[in-house]
């Protein structure tokens, strides 16, 4: 089913279970909603954005991280200021213990979130999903951008804003360890 078609049977309020059928319904496209209810209808990600999570993944694993608390593409359950709920879904996941299975999972173990900043997606991942993420209390927030360097800005949680923590070229980050950034 194409975007336009799920779009023409939209209830005036999206729902989680919503977004679910949605996404069940349409696989060509990634939906997510912020807990203020707006609705975001993304392309699935390119072979670059791909082959980065899977670099980070490898890296993690190999880095000591259980792969079990590790997950791609993954539904965050995102509790709102003002009572609503929102989902992301986020490129990749790090948790702190394994999570039951489910689509819209709770923020509550998660220690990583990362966001690898597709063309279209800045003002979403640098803006929106950062004070998100911050008011979930997700302790660091990375982005990585698409660039010749595929520059990582890592934020860590400071009081309910995220400040920068280091940016550097993705290479570096692979030669440390995940023990330096809290993740092992």
């Amino acid at each position: 089913m194409s975007a336009e078609a799920v779009g023409r049977y939209m209830p005036p309020v999206v729902s989680l279970d919503d977004l679910t059928a949605m996404m069940a319904a349409d696989d060509h496209h990634r939906y997510e909603i912020s807990p203020e209810g707006v609705l975001s209808i993304m392309p699935p990600p390119g072979y670059a954005h791909a082959i980065i999570a899977t670099r980070l993944m490898v890296w993690l694993a190999t880095g000591g991280v259980p792969a079990d608390r590790i997950a791609q593409a993954v539904g965050l359950r995102i509790p709102g200021r003002d009572g609503g709920v929102g989902g992301r879904i986020p490129d990749l996941i790090v948790w702190s213990r394994a999570q039951a299975d489910g689509v819209w999972l709770p923020v509550t173990d998660v220690l990583l979130v990362v966001e690898i900043v597709s063309p279209g997606s800045e003002g979403i991942d640098t803006v929106t999903k950062r004070a998100e993420y911050a008011a979930a209390g997700i302790p660091q927030y990375w982005m990585v951008d698409q660039d010749p360097a595929q520059t990582v800005t890592m934020h860590h949680l400071d009081g309910d804003r995220y400040a920068v923590r280091a940016t550097m070229p993705l290479a570096w980050l692979l030669h440390t360890g995940t023990a330096e950034h809290g993740l092992s």
